[in-house]
């Protein structure tokens, strides 16, 4: 029973308000930003705010399912993956972790290097490339996602793959939005 207790006084010291952890779908997704979109108004936040931190949610719940349906096509079974947001007096944090396969990953870290190394009028003139001249699948795929994560919390995109197994890592992204 100390587990409870200790899970509650972790998540008290990270300053979380949301966390969920299991399997992701359309449906999950949907519940997932409707509990969320309850949680900030409640907290009574600037509405150009709410909009910066839903659309970072959107694209990184977004970002979970798509990769949990690339493994299930592969055959693997279905993975958990995690999403949190915390809530800082000066920042909201948003994060998620979900497996993905290691041939993945050095296109993921080039794509969030890249991001990471472009100024504001930078990551627009990308995200005006990506839009012009990238076919997108109905699932995305062009990194589109990390560009409008950048651009709304006008932020690095924090980013790291620990090793899960031989053959996949955990990805875990943390967008920050400035409170101000």
């Amino acid at each position: 029973m100390n587990f409870i207790y200790d899970l509650h006084r972790t998540m008290m010291s990270q300053k979380l308000i949301l966390v969920y952890q299991g399997d992701f779908t359309q449906e999950t997704t949907k519940t997932i930003l409707t509990m969320a979109e309850r949680s900030l108004q409640a907290l009574d936040e600037d509405p150009a705010l709410k909009r910066k931190v839903f659309n970072v949610m959107v694209e990184l719940l977004q970002n979970i399912v798509k990769h949990n349906e690339e493994l299930m096509h592969a055959g693997m079974e279905s993975q958990n993956a995690i999403f949190l947001i915390g809530r800082e007096p000066h920042r909201y944090t948003i994060m998620s972790g979900n497996p993905v396969h290691k041939s993945r990953v050095p296109e993921l870290k080039g794509n969030l290097d890249r991001i990471n190394s472009l100024n504001r009028d930078g990551l627009k003139d990308l995200y005006k490339e990506i839009i012009q001249d990238t076919t997108l699948s109905d699932k995305g795929g062009a990194g589109l996602g990390f560009v409008a994560m950048a651009r709304k919390s006008g932020e690095n995109l924090w980013f790291d793959f620990p090793e899960m197994s031989e053959t996949y890592s955990f990805f875990c992204l943390k967008v920050n939005v400035a409170r101000e």
